[in-house]
């Protein structure tokens, strides 16, 4: 076999490849106001307090049906902690919970995202507390893709996951005499983020 013939498929190949289009992911601006960061803790072992942060910022990158190429960070303002009760409020903010004088923000980074379809599947990442950085896994719902009647590119996610406070040195609480904690440990998280494409 003449050698020409062994190398022209290999030519085709590497042009091939060279000459397909790149796969960009776009940068997507988290919209606040249409998005929110929520969470509730067991009061006592029999109700749920709900609480949210108001002040928060980020952006994701984004590009249809390659998750692969999905990444998120978001920077949220510890002060901005609101559970309806301004007591409670100034109490997570002190020394005995967040101490939001010494570790002022929390920090969220993806690592990946892993899709079981379209719609669902899970994220992973870093999640930065209390100047303390452990690995997280979301669930994560993909709501859809839209162009909005300004002519502004949206997307839209919904994540939830259950983390344990202590992991993050948020260790205060007492047991009750019959058992049980007067604040539990696990904090389930929720989250509904909608961005908005970056011009």
């Amino acid at each position: 076999m003449k050698p020409m013939k062994i190398f022209l498929p290999i030519l085709v190949l590497v042009a091939s490849a060279l000459w397909a289009p790149a796969t960009f992911a776009e940068t997507y601006d988290i919209d606040a106001s249409h998005s929110s960061v929520g969470f509730k803790v067991k009061h006592m072992a029999i109700s749920n307090v709900k609480g949210s942060f108001t002040s928060f910022e980020g952006a994701f990158d984004f590009v249809a049906g390659q998750p692969e190429h999905w990444s998120v960070e978001t920077t949220i303002q510890m002060k901005s902690v609101d559970t309806g009760n301004g007591d409670r409020d100034d109490h997570l903010r002190n020394e005995d919970f967040f101490d939001v004088e010494q570790f002022p923000t929390m920090v969220f980074k993806s690592t990946g995202f892993k899709m079981e379809d379209e719609e669902e599947g899970e994220m992973t990442g870093t999640l930065t507390m209390h100047g303390v950085t452990l690995p997280v896994t979301l669930e994560v719902e993909f709501n859809g893709a839209i162009t909005d009647p300004w002519g502004n590119d949206r997307v839209g996610f919904s994540a939830e996951g259950k983390i344990n406070r202590k992991d993050w040195g948020l260790s205060y609480g007492k047991a009750m005499e019959g058992g049980g904690l007067i604040i539990g440990n696990d904090v389930k998280i929720s989250l509904e983020i909608e961005g908005v494409k970056r011009k």
